[in-house]
């Protein structure tokens, strides 16, 4: 008897000690997350990590026979590379992982290092361009994406200092290696970029949108000739997720102001599929984004989160 209430004593003591030790890590303080990103995802080093898992991505589609996932958005932090796909595959390549029944491919930036296939260097992602942050995630959209226009409205001065970083990330960022840039109108004259950025022969300037699509499919445009050891392949997004390989072509974004938006019909006919075209204001089409006073940015059918828009300095520490 007096074993059997031993027992009995010993039960309700270590029951109470592990429901005392359940409330105890329940009250405990954990981690918070981070609120802002850190600088090495808002860093050019990010942007490193971005193209390097996009060319594993092409490299182990091409490897495999595959066709390439139809990936409008990238989301990055230092755990994790994700894709968001326009249309769900739930099947992802190795070392990819499909999520969220397959709307959503991610990788951990270590399996990055690890061999595999490389990528081709003109990369079908190449309008993939950082629009901001979500708390710690760095926020990516490939423009060409759009079946129209991707215009911005907003305070003039968050606008602009959006479009600004948007180009300069196109030019200077290793994703958009082969991007061709066109500033349109008033925004040629010196009305959008610093005058700091490091010459290219990738940035244009033409007096109307009609000139600009004139430029972008002449020759002497400044697209990569065929043959060159900088091309193989350029594949060129033209609906849902089809895609088609053009040789010697490259990619190319229109900044143009919506006052000088051409509102007749047909008046974007002349941009090539794959193209895309930045509307810095409201324009009747298309993707319509707004940024707030507080520097947030509404991508509208997107849905994506965007706390901080690219072309918003960091708040100082």
């Amino acid at each position: 008897m007096i074993w059997y209430v031993l027992a009995v004593v010993l039960g309700l003591a270590l029951i109470g000690a592990i429901a005392a030790l359940i409330v105890t890590e329940r009250r405990r303080p954990r981690p918070p997350k981070p609120v802002a990103a850190s600088a090495a995802v808002v860093g050019r080093e990010a942007l490193d990590v971005i193209d390097a898992g996009l060319r594993r991505l092409t490299g182990e589609c091409l490897r495999s026979g595959r066709s390439l996932p139809d990936v409008y958005a990238v989301v990055y932090s230092e755990e994790r590379l994700g894709l968001l796909l326009a249309g769900a595959e739930e099947t992802a390549p190795a070392p990819w992982t499909a999520e969220a029944d397959g709307e959503r491919w991610t990788i951990s930036p270590d399996d990055l290092h690890r061999p595999g296939p490389d990528g081709q260097p003109a990369l079908p992602y190449s309008l993939t361009v950082t629009v901001g942050t979500d708390g710690p995630d760095r926020v990516l959209v490939d423009l060409s994406r759009a079946a129209g226009p991707v215009s911005v409205a907003g305070p003039d001065d968050e606008v602009r200092g959006l479009a600004r970083a948007v180009v300069a990330e196109a030019l200077g960022g290793p994703v958009g290696a082969l991007v061709e840039v066109t500033l349109v109108g008033s925004l040629s004259g010196g009305g959008l970029l610093s005058g700091n950025e490091a010459p290219t022969s990738r940035l244009h300037h033409a007096a109307s949108l009609d000139e600009a699509f004139a430029l972008a499919t002449s020759a002497g445009a400044g697209a990569p000739e065929p043959g060159s050891p900088d091309v193989t392949q350029v594949f060129r997004l033209i609906e849902g997720s089809s895609r088609i390989a053009v040789q010697g072509e490259a990619p190319h974004l229109f900044v143009v102001d919506a006052t000088q938006l051409p509102r007749r019909e047909g008046a974007l006919a002349g941009m090539r599929r794959g193209d895309a075209l930045l509307v810095l204001g409201e324009a009747p089409t298309g993707w319509r984004w707004r940024i707030g006073a507080d520097g947030t940015l509404d991508t509208g059918p997107l849905g994506l989160e965007v706390t901080r828009h690219a072309g918003r300095p960091a708040a100082a520490s």
